[in-house]
């Protein structure tokens, strides 16, 4: 049989998940996967340099597919930055219960918790990029060194509820993972809540009319 002669990134993926999910284990070699999947191996040095980058890979393609679907509407253009990032998590959360037999393998079967954030590293890259663009208003102190503490403690503080959001995923049994919308809705929401900087701008605002009425006075 003659050799497949266009192989994608996105093919090898997918080559790369049946192959982990029907043996339950990484492929021997790279030699082996390639003429498992009939394919030439040079092939997949086009693409990856080893099986643990293309792992870490399958996440950043969740995201880029998350997305680009995103993209395509209309209404999220129009979003505000709480709904856009709610209408993230929904079709986020939607590639991965299409491909949840495998996200379940690739963050359970190894109980190394370092080895699993090593895994989500350049998801993290992404995401926290994501967050950082999508304009969630922060407090404006006009002092660059505060600003950048505060967008770094937004983007880890994101990143966060990600992991955790992830976490009650993958060990939430409801029926169509109905409790995981519940949670998303709620934990989103209640982040955007704590983090609604309206009162506290008035706040300031008030103190710097104070301040200057009573230069004035004086």
């Amino acid at each position: 049989m003659a050799k497949k002669k266009n192989i994608t990134k996105n093919d090898i993926i997918s080559f790369y998940m049946d192959y982990v999910l029907e043996h339950n284990h990484q492929p021997k070699t790279v030699y082996a996967f390639a003429k498992v999947n009939n394919f030439e191996e040079q092939m997949f040095y086009d693409h990856f340099g080893s099986f643990e980058v293309v792992e870490k890979h399958v996440f950043t393609a969740f995201f880029h597919n998350t997305i680009a679907v995103l993209e395509k509407s209309e209404d999220y253009q129009t979003y505000d930055p709480r709904n856009k990032l709610l209408s993230f998590y929904f079709t986020f959360f939607e590639n991965l219960t299409a491909n949840r037999s495998y996200v379940i393998y690739a963050l359970e079967h190894d109980k190394n918790s370092m080895k699993n954030m090593a895994l989500l590293k350049d998801l993290k890259q992404v995401f926290t990029k994501y967050i950082e663009h999508l304009g969630i208003d922060l407090i404006d102190v006009k002092q660059e060194q505060i600003d950048r503490v505060q967008q770094r403690g937004l983007k880890e503080t994101a990143w966060f509820q990600l992991l955790l959001t992830m976490k009650f995923w993958i060990d939430d049994m409801s029926p169509a993972f109905e409790k995981t919308d519940i949670y998303i809705e709620k934990s989103v929401n209640t982040s955007f809540d704590v983090l609604n900087v309206a009162p506290v701008r008035s706040l300031i605002n008030f103190g710097k009319f104070i301040f200057k009425e009573k230069i004035q006075m004086n």
